[in-house]
């Protein structure tokens, strides 16, 4: 270091050898980095493994370490067995600290080798519902409706229960009702109106394919009980499903507006 102070160009005449095998190393493990990961995103698409970047960035880091293997005696002067022995030994010390760490990425490996949850997974987790959009080193990425981001530490998912859900469940709400029960009434036609009603007031924010359903479920002393099964588009909050058949259910002369204030 004094030699690179003192005279530069006489430094840069002497280590010219070791600073090209540098660069020509590093370019090309730059290179490699970037075409490898990119084809193995591409293959991973076509294939049932799961195209999640912990397996790309093992491959990343995989290539950086032989990358460094190559340079580290000729340009460094370290002796690679000497530094691979310090780490092991520093490392056990390490792994009592970063046992969290190595709990998320070993329960990572498990969770995408034996597929329990990927990529497009829609999931509840600990009460947190969402898509999956990646599975990293340390934590499982899930995206709420609300389009918040959660970050779920691996090792969560190996101990917590996890649901699977289709796209029709995770989007499902409901909306209860009380309809008036007078004698001779049709309750079939009731359903129709309500249908007729909430799919007219929600169609452009219904899941396709998915009208809504009108389940009558048992008498009160206000009328007859029941509920209506709404089914939202992904990206919609399920609070604006409810709002807009809720207001579109409130001119409906059949329907108790408010039962605890009706008189039995």
């Amino acid at each position: 270091m004094q030699e690179l102070i003192d005279d530069p160009l006489i430094w840069l005449k002497v280590n010219s050898g070791k600073i090209f095998l540098l660069v020509v190393v590093l370019v090309i493990a730059f290179v490699a980095d970037k075409i490898i990961s990119k084809a193995m995103r591409i293959a991973l698409d076509k294939t049932e493994i799961p195209s999640a970047s912990i397996f790309v960035n093992i491959v990343r880091a995989i290539i950086w370490v032989v990358a460094a293997s190559f340079v580290l005696q000729p340009v460094f002067g370290i002796n690679p067995t000497t530094l691979m022995t310090a780490l092991g030994v520093s490392g056990i010390a390490l792994s009592f600290g970063l046992k969290d760490t190595i709990s998320n990425v070993i329960g990572g490996f498990g969770l995408m080798l034996s597929k329990v949850v990927k990529p497009g997974d829609l999931v509840t987790i600990n009460g947190i519902t969402g898509l999956v959009e990646d599975v990293t080193w340390r934590h499982t990425v899930v995206k709420e409706r609300s389009g918040d981001t959660m970050w779920i530490p691996n090792s969560v998912l190996n101990t917590a229960a996890l649901e699977k859900m289709t796209e029709v469940s995770e989007g499902m709400t409901t909306i209860a009702f009380t309809a008036r029960g007078k004698e001779g009434v049709d309750t079939d036609a009731m359903a129709r109106q309500i249908v007729a009603t909430v799919q007219a007031a929600t169609d452009d924010i219904m899941l396709p394919d998915n009208p809504p359903i009108v389940k009558f479920n048992g008498f009160s002393p206000y009328g007859i009980e029941g509920k209506v099964l709404l089914f939202t588009k992904p990206g919609v909050l399920l609070s604006t499903m409810q709002d807009r058949a809720t207001r579109a259910l409130a001119g409906e002369g059949f329907l108790v507006q408010n039962a605890a204030l009706v008189e039995e």
